[in-house]
């Protein structure tokens, strides 16, 4: 089905934040982006929705191919949409949140993401896009 309308539309994309509490040490799961824009930093696994697909098996399918994680439980946490947040447009991304106790899931990089990590909340760089915004808002919403 095609639609043609006369106003511009945005990019919808979808983000996961993906934190793993040990005894109230949080870690946060990134990954580093081997494309441009923001090639080599840092960033929440995510990416583009796909037109037939739904946003949060978006954010499932995505989590899995960026870091070979499956089979969690994510919530929508908060849509973020500033414009200019995406040098390539405009961009509106749907954030969904998973926090885990239990046993640390293993990551393993893939798709477009050259590497998949753990960092401490309290060891965040400078990441891309409005994800140090993004994480900011997260743990102040959860008191993290």
């Amino acid at each position: 089905m095609e639609f043609i309308y006369e106003y511009p539309r945005p990019m919808v994309t979808v983000d996961c934040i993906v934190i793993y509490d040990c005894n109230n040490e949080f870690e946060v799961l990134l990954i580093k982006r081997k494309n441009e824009p923001f090639m080599n930093f840092l960033a929440l696994p995510g990416g583009f929705v796909d037109m037939d697909e739904d946003l949060k098996e978006a954010a499932l399918r995505e989590l899995e191919e960026e870091t070979g994680i499956k089979d969690i439980e994510i919530e929508q946490f908060k849509t973020f949409g500033k414009p200019g947040r995406d040098p390539r447009g405009r961009n509106i991304t749907i954030v969904y949140y998973c926090i885990l106790k239990d046993k640390k899931p293993e990551i393993l990089a893939g798709d477009d993401a050259s590497e998949a990590l753990w960092i401490n909340k309290n060891e965040l760089p400078i990441l891309a896009f409005d994800h140090n915004e993004v994480l900011d808002e997260f743990f102040c919403w959860k008191k993290i």
